[in-house]
């Protein structure tokens, strides 16, 4: 008997399937059911095994990532809707920009995420632009709901990598920009330098 539309055939990957593939895929992935949030709010932590310190520290091209951890408040605010808030860490290997020397930095970001169902992201998106226009306050774009799950770990990593200074340099090193010739007449610029001067008086 062919497999109903509701029924994946075997060669189909179940939706568990493809979640548990889609997890394994990223650096750090810690699900929850919006079902399973209360009305009163519910509080995670979470802390990164060594396993998705080392991915997290592949995937950004760092020395290492220790001590991963976050900290999150959720809560329900209507229509399916779920705010997080919180806080996440870690400290981060990387290299000084300027004596190229190995060192390490703290990472300690602020979170307050609004997370909404695919078919609501649209028209939050667009009020949150006109209230930009009308003189309010910018946020950041809503996160979308997948399949009525929420992933944590995610949200932790995608933190962290925000958080990675570009430009890190060793506490008290200072970029010196290289000195000028001593023979200021051999600057490149001296010559464009006369050009504009005007010509000596007679």
């Amino acid at each position: 008997m062919s497999p109903s539309k509701d029924s994946p055939s075997k060669d189909s990957p179940s939706k568990d399937a493809r979640t548990r593939d889609r997890a394994a895929a990223l650096p750090w992935s810690a699900t929850i059911a919006v079902a399973e949030i209360p009305e009163g709010g519910l509080h995670q932590e979470l802390v990164a095994n060594a396993a998705q310190n080392a991915a997290m520290s592949d995937l950004a091209g760092l020395h290492g990532v220790s001590g991963a951890h976050a900290s999150f408040d959720l809560r329900p605010v209507g229509r399916g809707r779920v705010r997080v808030t919180g806080r996440v860490g870690a400290t981060v290997g990387q290299t000084c920009v300027v004596t190229l020397e190995p060192l390490q930095n703290a990472i300690d970001e602020e979170v307050d995420v609004l997370f909404a169902p695919q078919d609501q992201i649209e028209a939050i998106t667009r009020a949150m632009e006109e209230e930009e226009k009308a003189g309010g306050e910018a946020g950041d774009p809503p996160e979308i709901i997948e399949g009525d799950r929420i992933d944590l770990g995610k949200l932790a990593a995608d933190v962290l990598f925000l958080g990675i200074d570009p430009y890190p340099r060793k506490e008290g090193v200072v970029f010196e920009p290289p000195a000028e010739p001593e023979d200021a007449e051999s600057h490149p610029f001296a010559a464009l330098k006369a050009l504009k001067e005007p010509p000596p008086k007679s």
